[in-house]
């Protein structure tokens, strides 16, 4: 699947997505439109047919159509018995039919394709006195041989299954290139679709004939099922296998760019091992989604996730949080109360903004760390932990370690497996995917029709530079989904820092936006030259606050002109 640069945007389970290669049972939706990919079964299970004998090397002797077959049609042995009474056949038919039952028990108590043929294969040298025999599935092909056991497929036995695969009838064929031998072969059916063919050849000493066909044609019916059965468990078993093994990790981010791609082979790799990792990037980069997405593909993903914010709270209630208290411990404390760390178990503890902590509590997380144990605030007893350590911040902890607001000791005790997060400036590929997704996400929460976004605001969205990152553009498309009035984003549904900047490629320097953009300069620049240079007094004179003055002078790229200016 492409998409071909649609305003809609194409989704694959729900995540925007420019080129995938689909697999079975995924979601894509187009527009209004979901659709289920699931793999075609018919095709799967037709293959090339092995080169027909030629018409002169074969000669048909006797072909059985499904309504001739004496032990799938009902009634049909009925008749032959009452027909025959005075033959004494009864006999025969009842061993014939113990025969059969016994070899449906065989091949339904098997499983997987390999062994149900080779099955099948003994069952056809039972009943029958062929010498050797072939089964031939699209997939692979397994012969046997009476006497020597598994054997490469005869190509003269293959040669029949040509028109037995076309006319889906049993045939019993005598060929001309080795006098006075019979071939019996009989389509593998389920469900009214041939899976494979049956073959079998006798020998001139032991010729085949129409009572075998029978059994043969009996015996290749009741295979079907089991063998279609068989193939759909390998089928799912191998997609199961492909899907725990595959690079592409289970994650809630959104990208397909390099730098996101080279991040989840990152993640990929650190979920298989215990390491603590420290993920480093600018705030609203999606560091949490990052330590979430590590422990979802780790063994301990059935373990509890557990995150703490250390700048959201005082030294005391971090602490409290994080080890938990005794009853009596302080004011306040009226119960026991279990802390994060014994919470998360064998799980995964996230420290989030790490860099914050108190150097108290860096003293005891350092020997959380290095002993794997823990005590309550106001306890006694040594506490122990299994837990997985992911910590993360938006800071330079090299110069936090130089200045020593944080210990050297506990960062290269954090820093074992170092994860930075590009920011998003940095992978302007992924903006237009990350917009779709949140315009998508916030039009089914305020259930509003958007149907994507205009050409036009997504070229504005991509040459911003994004200061706060993906948690900026969710809130701007949040915005421009809750203000905007037509059914694709456009861009006066944008903020004005947005279209700010210089025009964006693809974009007419004399449209709308662009012209106000001029005007703002030049209201500026006049001034700014009116106020002698003064940024404040100039501010004054516009009605503006000094401090939106200097953002627009930055966001609008006027150091340069006010230079050449003279101006300051």
């Amino acid at each position: 699947m492409r998409d071909l640069e649609s305003r809609n945007g194409t989704f694959v389970n729900r995540i925007p997505v420019r080129e995938r290669v689909l697999r079975p049972g995924d979601e894509l939706q187009v527009g209004d439109c979901v659709f289920l990919f699931l793999p075609e079964a018919p095709s799967e299970r037709t293959g090339p047919l092995p080169e027909p004998l030629a018409q002169g090397d074969v000669t048909r002797t006797l072909v059985l159509r499904p309504e001739d077959s004496r032990y799938l049609t009902p009634g049909k042995v009925d008749a032959e018995l009452a027909a025959d009474a005075a033959n004494h056949r009864g006999a025969r038919l009842a061993r014939e039919l113990d025969a059969l039952l016994s070899i449906s028990v065989s091949i339904h108590s098997l499983r997987g394709v390999e062994a149900i043929s080779h099955r099948l294969l003994e069952a056809a040298m039972e009943v029958t006195p062929a010498c050797r025999g072939a089964v031939w599935l699209p997939a692979s092909t397994f012969a046997w041989q009476r006497d020597n056991g598994p054997i490469e497929a005869p190509a003269e036995l293959l040669a029949l299954i040509a028109g037995v695969a076309q006319e889906q009838a049993a045939m019993l064929s005598e060929v001309s290139s080795a006098p006075g031998t019979m071939a019996a072969t009989a389509p593998i059916l389920c469900f009214g679709n041939i899976l494979g063919v049956l073959v079998v050849q006798g020998s001139a000493g032991s010729p085949l004939n129409a009572d075998h066909l029978q059994l043969l044609r009996a015996i290749a019916v009741i295979a079907g099922p089991a063998l279609d059965h068989a193939a759909q468990v390998e089928m799912l078993e191998g997609e199961n296998r492909r899907l725990l093994n595959e690079a592409v990790i289970e994650h809630g981010m959104v990208g397909e760019g390099p730098a996101m791609r080279k991040i989840l082979r990152l993640i990929a790799r650190v979920a298989q091992v215990d390491s603590t990792v420290l993920v480093r990037g600018e705030s609203g980069t999606g560091k949490e989604l990052v330590a979430q997405a590590i422990h979802a593909n780790s063994l301990r993903a059935a373990k509890p996730f557990v995150a703490i914010n250390c700048a959201t709270l005082s030294e005391t209630l971090l602490e409290s949080e994080l080890f938990g208290h005794e009853k009596g411990a302080f004011t306040g404390a009226i119960a026991q109360k279990r802390g994060k760390l014994e919470v998360a178990g064998a799980g995964t503890v996230f420290l989030d903004e790490v860099c914050e902590m108190a150097p108290a509590l860096q003293a005891k997380l350092l020997r959380v760390l290095q002993q794997r144990e823990f005590e309550r605030v106001g306890g006694t007893r040594s506490l122990r932990t299994d837990a997985r350590f992911i910590a993360a911040t938006n800071r330079d902890m090299e110069e936090a370690v130089e200045s020593g607001a944080f210990r050297h000791d506990l960062f290269y005790r954090l820093n074992v497996i170092p994860l930075v997060l590009p920011p998003l400036r940095e992978r302007r590929e992924d903006i237009p995917l990350l917009a779709g997704f949140f315009v998508a996400r916030y039009a089914e929460k305020t259930g509003r029709k958007v149907r994507g976004i205009s050409l036009a605001a997504r070229a504005y969205l991509t040459a911003y530079d994004w200061p706060g990152n993906v948690r900026e553009l969710e809130n701007v498309m949040e915005r421009a989904v809750a203000l905007g009035s037509a059914e694709t984003v456009m861009p006066e549904d944008l903020p004005e820092a947005l279209l700010e900047g210089p025009a964006p490629p693809g974009i007419s320097p004399g449209g709308y936006h662009q012209a106000l953009v001029e005007a703002k300069k030049q209201l500026i620049l006049s001034a700014i030259e009116k106020a002698g240079g003064s940024h404040a007094a100039a501010a004054k004179l516009l009605g503006l606050h000094p401090n939106y003055l200097s953002r627009l002078i930055r966001n609008l790229n006027l150091k340069n002109a006010l230079k050449t200016a003279g101006l300051p």
